[in-house]
């Protein structure tokens, strides 16, 4: 589990320390930093991508002052520290990264450390030095480096931001994919079609209760038609009371998101990833699919943590008072604080989540 995390700098996140449940639910009006706080996640994962690509990102999104809080005039740094529970102790990984000439960063500090559990007090930092444009915990790992190769596999392989949200005509959910690249779902479910196949073939049991809850809310549909060509498969599927076989370039987009956050929460408990992020998983949904959506977080949330950012009065309503993180804005700075369910209790003996929400209540409305 992420238990910790700090960030200084970075978009509208000027200073954050907070401390993380199995459930995060971030709400909060539009512009209040909820995006970015997922976007920073992006960046993490980009800078400890082998063998580095770090510049890459950020050359992409626009550039080191997009990054950093109010623009590179006014911070010159971003840091970050984030604190991971094993069961074995605890993992830290810190790192402040400098604005450089050609409006980039560079490692200014990078350091990590593992503190075992039977200890009295935490281990002392190893220090990775300064100066470099790339991540060297990377370089740590490749030489053996236990507590590195731990580090850099939480965060690159067990700590995943997804976003289903482009269902264009050129989204690569609907072309034909590899049929051999299907261990893990892509951050895009660009994969979706080999996905469900190697689950299909090794994993029917998981596969078949995917099929079941889409049913649940599109009871029209039947199964999936994974039928590879040469070494590549395409999603398409059948409806019940038609030999038609429909393809992803048919279906809404809502149904597209459907079948990927199914088939995300729904494969095998022990090959989910660690931390699964989300950026406003309701649009184009349902609210009774939202309910199915919810429901399927909290079963799998005793596994996986759950870092989600929403603007679903159904989805809030579907979980407790402190697995809520509301985001405002003032001024410039964005500001996180979780729910006390003891501080609401006599108003939620009146109202649900999203009646406080709306009556400003909890926060997170739109303010100067």
């Amino acid at each position: 589990m992420l238990k910790k995390l700090e960030i200084q700098g970075y978009k509208s996140i000027k200073n954050l320390s907070i401390e993380l449940k199995n459930i995060n639910i971030l709400i909060g009006a539009n512009g209040a930093g909820k995006s970015n706080l997922i976007s920073f996640f992006k960046l993490l994962r980009w800078s400890l991508q082998n063998p580095g690509q770090m510049q890459l990102f950020v050359a992409q999104s626009g550039g080191a002052n997009s990054f950093l809080f109010d623009g590179s005039e006014v911070t010159s740094q971003i840091k970050a520290e984030l604190s991971f529970e094993i069961n074995s102790g605890r993992n830290d990984y810190f790192m402040r990264l400098f604005h450089a000439a050609s409006d980039t960063l560079i490692f200014a500090e990078e350091k990590y450390r593992f503190s075992s559990s039977d200890r009295d007090s935490l281990a002392d930092w190893i220090s990775l030095d300064s100066g470099h444009r790339e991540s060297r915990l990377i370089e740590r790992a490749d030489r053996g480096d236990k507590t590195a190769i731990v580090i850099l596999s939480l965060i690159q392989k067990d700590c995943v931001v997804y976003q289903f949200h482009n269902t264009s005509d050129t989204a690569r959910i609907k072309r034909r994919w590899n049929i051999d690249d299907n261990k893990y779902l892509k951050e895009d479910a660009a994969n979706l079609a080999p996905f469900l196949l190697r689950l299909r073939e090794y994993e029917p049991k998981y596969y078949l209760r995917i099929v079941a809850t889409i049913r649940q809310i599109a009871p029209f549909f039947a199964d999936f038609v994974l039928e590879p060509v040469g070494n590549s498969v395409i999603l398409q599927w059948r409806e019940y009371n038609t030999d038609l076989i429909f393809g992803s370039h048919q279906a809404s987009d809502g149904t597209l998101r459907t079948l990927s956050l199914i088939a995300l929460l729904l494969q095998p408990e022990n090959q989910l990833p660690d931390v699964i992020i989300l950026d406003e998983p309701e649009l184009g949904l349902h609210p009774y699919a939202i309910n199915i959506l919810a429901e399927l977080m909290q079963s799998i949330s005793h596994s996986t943590q759950i870092i989600l950012a929403t603007q679903s009065t159904t989805l809030i309503d579907c979980f407790e008072p402190e697995d809520i993180i509301v985001v405002e804005r003032r001024e410039r700075e964005s500001l996180f604080h979780r729910l006390d369910s003891q501080k609401l209790q006599e108003w939620l003996e009146d109202y649900l989540l999203s009646e406080l929400w709306q009556k400003n209540v909890i926060g997170g409305r739109p303010s100067k």
